[in-house]
Order: structure tokens, then sequence, then C-alpha cells
């Protein structure tokens, strides 16, 4: 089956403003984010991995990085589906997290985030966090579904979309229930890497911010689609640098 890059965002002005951005327009990566981006597709290109599209969310952050990404593969398909945009966080939406930490309703989203609505306002739609994760999950499937159809089982594509989108996603692959999504952390320029089998979704990357994308490489083995092999196998020889980013002590913040 094909294999999914799940790309966190750049940093946007937002992130460093301490703002929840939400669905707000106009908000783009700040110098920083731009070179996460650029490096992310500088890595992508130097691992050769075969990637044939690169979807977005249709946020201005998301395009921008996909932009950056998808012009350093060179010839790639790239498309922007409303399914990998931001959470819908209502009247949340452009204010400072250090203000929403004092909101009962942020307890909730660290500890219980399956029962986490937002309240709607004027200007932004709102929605639950079960809402992000059925509809970036469906999203993702009927997308492999169709790049599987289309260029095979060797076949890589690139999700870009955002933080709390790709954890939702990354605890469902993990096995986790969403009252678990908060666990992983998902930092901006990011890579988490996903394979999709007939099984089992097998998690080959998590919260990478510089390692090499080599071992991620579709491969054949000797073991049946689906299944993972018993011992856990060779690895790959390239497979040098696994990165990652840090978790913080503490509460996750949101978006």
């Amino acid at each position: 089956m094909p294999t999914v890059l799940f790309v966190r965002h750049g940093r946007s002005a937002a992130n460093t403003a301490g703002v929840l951005a939400g669905w707000a327009p106009g908000v783009f990566l700040d110098e920083t984010g731009q070179a996460q981006a650029a490096r992310v597709g500088t890595s992508i290109a130097a691992a050769e991995l075969p990637v044939v599209e690169v979807v977005s969310s249709p946020l201005d952050r998301c395009v921008q990085t996909a932009d950056l990404i998808a012009a350093r593969l060179g010839t790639v398909l790239r498309s922007v589906h409303d399914g990998l945009g931001e959470c819908r966080y209502g009247a949340w939406t452009g204010r400072a997290i250090r203000d929403l930490v004092a909101d009962p309703l942020w307890q909730v989203v660290q500890n219980r985030p399956s029962q986490a609505r937002f309240p709607t306002s004027e200007d932004y739609a709102s929605e639950s966090l079960a809402d992000v994760q059925e509809r970036a999950l469906r999203t993702v499937h009927e997308t492999d579904a169709r790049v599987l159809e289309r260029h095979g089982p060797d076949a890589v594509w690139v999700a870009v979309s955002h933080g709390d989108v790709i954890k939702a996603v990354l605890a469902d692959a993990a096995g986790a229930g969403l009252d678990d999504f908060q666990r992983f952390v998902v930092d901006p320029g990011s890579v988490s890497v996903v394979r999709y089998t007939s099984r089992k979704p097998f998690v080959l990357r998590l919260n990478d911010i510089g390692g090499d994308l080599t071992a991620v490489r579709p491969a054949s083995g000797a073991v049946p689609e689906g299944d993972a092999e018993v011992g856990g196998g060779a690895g790959t020889p390239a497979a040098s640098a696994p990165g990652g980013g840090d978790a913080s002590d503490g509460p996750s913040e949101v978006g």
C-alpha cells in the first residue's frame, strides 16, 4: 500500500505570536517556517522517495509549505483538500494561548479530548476533536485508495496539515484512542510517516525534524503484505539519523 508522509506546516507568524490561528485567513509562514518547509522538501528529494502527489490543507500556511516542498520534487501533482484543514476552533480562533489556558475547556482538551467541542462564534465555525479525527481519517483513506489505484502500492504521497489534525491521525494509526492523542508531539516542519495496509497501519516515523528519510522508501519483503516481520527485521542501512523532537513537560499546546 502507499506510504503517507504527514508534514506539519512550518512555523507561522501565529505560532511565534502565541495565537491560535484556526481557520483565520492570512496566516503565513515566518522566515524560520519557510526554511523548515524547504528543508523537508530537500530531505524528501535527497531520499529519492517516489512521491506522486502533495496534498495540503487549504489554509495559507499549509499551502505555502506544500508549494515549497513540491518545488523541490520536480513534477509532482499538487492538490488541496478541506479534510486536512485545521480544527475549527470557533470562538477560540485568534485568541492568545496564554488566555485559553484559563478556560475550563482547556482541561477537557488536555485530559478528555474525545469530549471536547469548541464554542461557536459569529465569525468562525466550530467542531469537536472527534469530528476533526473522523474527517481527517476519511480524507487520508480516500486519498490513499486513489493513489493506490493510480500509482500502485509503492507510491508515496505527502499530506501537509496541522498539529492537532496530524496528532489525531497518528493516534488512530498507533491504535490509541483519541483521548491519548496529546501523547503525540508534532512540531512545525516535522515529518511523520504511516504506511496503511490491508491489515493494519504501520507507523514508520514520528515527529522527524531532520532525519534521513531514505529508510521509509517502499521496499518489497519476504513477509506478506500487512504482516510485521517477526523479530523486527534487519532494518534499512540508510536509517542513520532518527531525528525527532522532544515533548515539553506538562499540557500540550492546542493547534
